[in-house]
């Protein structure tokens, strides 16, 4: 009856250390999918804030966007890391070179937006090599496309 007793005690010891693994398992799946974000800048466009081949990690929850916030969203199928330059409201003018000014009117415009309700308009860091809102067909991404929004590199 003894080995029975301390049989029974090793299956209970396993089973619950089993649930542990699997729970703390399915905690930190929920956690990656609902609030938190690890993933990889596989570019030069954020540099020299991120470098090419770091990896990101980035929350979920977004609360309030503000201009200057770095975000991952998806465009075009693509996952990509980018700087929110204008907000909602915000009018954005271009001049020839390509350089952004929001809200500042500027004598060489060469295109003038305005950003939707719920709307970003984002930039690379890195702006002579990113492929940004200054060059999509649709400047703008939507609050739904965003992701996240980086914490730490």
């Amino acid at each position: 009856m003894n080995k029975k007793t301390s049989l029974q005690k090793r299956i209970s010891r396993l089973i619950r250390n089993w649930a542990v693994a699997v729970g703390c398992g399915l905690l930190f799946l929920f956690l990656l999918k609902f609030v938190l974000f690890l993933g990889y800048v596989p570019s030069a466009s954020m540099e020299p804030t991120i470098k090419s081949g770091s990896f990101i990690f980035g929350v979920r929850i977004l609360g309030e966007l503000k201009r200057r916030d770095v975000v991952i969203f998806e465009h075009c199928g693509m996952i990509l890391i980018k700087r929110i330059a204008a907000l909602p409201g915000d009018t954005v003018y271009i001049d020839e070179a390509g350089s952004v000014f929001i809200n500042e009117m500027i004598t060489n415009q060469v295109f003038v937006l305005l950003v939707p309700k719920e709307k970003y308009f984002v930039i690379g860091d890195n702006y002579e090599y990113s492929i940004d809102s200054r060059y999509w067909s649709d400047p703008f991404i939507s609050r739904s496309e965003i992701i996240a929004r980086m914490l730490w590199r």
